[in-house]
């Protein structure tokens, strides 16, 4: 029996990452995963969702030496197109500067290339090994492979990066209370695609994250390099509702398919692969993963999604998982395993992991709901107008999380909360920009 000094479970995104970065940097660490290698394996029809890789993740591939990689597989967004229901669109913007854009990602890829640099740099990848039991006091990890064995390994720090699942959690809850409840959002997700047209090209503007808001539910899609759109129908689960739509009472393929066409229209006529879709692809599972303990004193610690799992209507629950790595990474290489250490790490992480949280939550109503209200798109104008008058002094909430990484989420919460209640105090009664006294506002918005 023999282990590096930090064993790491879970090699997906933020575990691999962490990985690769505490090996450039000199640490013994050794990666575990349950899944078969994902390099050699299809990713299972529906579960991709690709992701929205915004600046605090660049720049957490950017400190492991991996941004140019992922870049080369990156889709720059610009904003979001809303589409009506008789598909007129309508493009919002993200920011105002050229280079204030989101990524599009796909997570296959990503994982990939994280994998390979990590292995690169000298990481040793235990794949199908999944953690069968954890002996703390002994500071040991017993895995189980698809052969049925076992492999009992020693560490010094054992780190979960297993997702909301997360076995090692459950290992850490055995021998204290972390208070780790899960919150379902009562809706739930099913992925589509366009695919490439007739000519080889993109259905859509690809520079945009497309979206289909329609009150209680929506639908977005996203650009992929291959020329085709990940598509992400959210939606009740079930509804008490009579006549509202579910997932539970749209079960049958031509009862959904006879929905999406009504619904959206100008989506459907692009997907020549929807029934073989709607027969397959299976609906995924939303919620919000809440803990109040991350760590064991000096043995254990959780990341990403093992501690602070989100809804994705943010795009910011990988972004908010590679902060972790960076803000671990450097206290483990500069000040060593310690209790001191891992309680300074989840007391600065913890408060940014509930404001993203309640963020996305928000995120969700604004995407579905209050992009299709013309007092949301005269705030946004003010909201620009006043950045463009204030510079640093006013920044928009979706900005701070978007593309001001030193703001931390707690902050940009904080200050966002603020500034939506002098946005919409100063819109009241107002239909245009130019009705609003932008001098007085200013002041107002100095006053913040």
């Amino acid at each position: 029996m023999s282990g590096p000094d930090i064993s790491i479970v879970g090699a997906g995104l933020a575990g691999s990452l962490l990985a690769l970065d505490l090996a450039r940097r000199g640490q013994s660490v050794e990666l575990f995963e349950r899944y078969p290698d994902p390099r050699r394996q299809r990713v299972p029809a529906g579960r991709s969702i690709n992701l929205a890789l915004a600046e605090r993740g660049r720049m957490a591939l950017s400190k492991a030496g991996l941004l140019e990689t992922v870049e080369a597989f990156s889709l720059p967004m610009r904003g979001r197109m809303l589409h009506d229901v008789n598909g007129e669109t309508r493009l919002q913007r993200y920011g105002q500067r050229a280079d204030e854009v989101i990524w599009s990602v796909h997570r296959g890829h990503l994982n990939q290339a994280l994998l390979d640099a990590a292995e690169g740099a000298g990481v040793r990848i235990h794949f199908d090994h999944e953690l069968a039991s954890a002996d703390f006091e002994k500071r040991e990890l017993r895995f189980t492979n698809a052969a049925g064995g076992t492999l009992t390994v020693a560490f010094r720090l054992a780190i979960g990066a297993d997702g909301a699942g997360s076995a090692l959690r459950r290992a850490m809850e055995q021998v204290r209370p972390l208070n780790a409840r899960e919150v379902p959002l009562g809706h739930g997700y099913r992925e589509l695609s366009i695919p490439p047209g007739p000519d080889g090209d993109f259905q859509l503007d690809p520079e945009a994250l497309h979206i289909w808001p329609r009150g209680g539910y929506m639908m977005i899609a996203l650009p992929n390099p291959d020329r085709s759109f990940t598509c992400t129908l959210f939606l009740a689960n079930a509804s008490s509702e009579e006549d509202a739509p579910s997932f539970e009472r749209l079960q049958d393929p031509a009862e959904m398919r006879r929905f999406l066409t009504r619904e959206f229209p100008d989506a459907v006529e692009r997907m020549s692969e929807l029934d073989h879709e709607l027969r397959n692809n299976p609906v995924g599972y939303l919620a919000t993963l809440y803990t109040d303990h991350w760590h064991l004193d000096d043995r254990a610690v959780l990341i990403g999604d093992a501690a602070h799992a989100i809804v994705p209507f943010h795009g910011q629950g990988m972004n908010a998982a590679f902060e972790d790595v960076v803000a671990l990474s450097d206290r483990l290489v500069e000040r060593g395993i310690s209790e001191a250490v891992l309680e300074d790490f989840v007391a600065e992480r913890k408060p940014s992991a509930d404001a993203i949280a309640a963020m996305a939550l928000d995120n969700y109503l604004e995407m579905r709901d209050r992009v299709r209200d013309p007092r949301f798109h005269l705030i946004k104008q003010l909201e620009w107008a006043l950045e463009a008058r204030l510079g640093e002094a006013f920044i928009p909430r979706y900005q701070m999380v978007m593309f001001h990484p030193e703001i931390s989420y707690a902050e940009a919460h904080r200050r966002g909360e603020r500034q939506r209640e002098l946005l919409e105090r100063l819109t009241e009664g107002h239909e245009s920009i130019e009705e609003i006294d932008l001098d007085q506002a200013c002041q107002a918005a100095r006053r913040l």
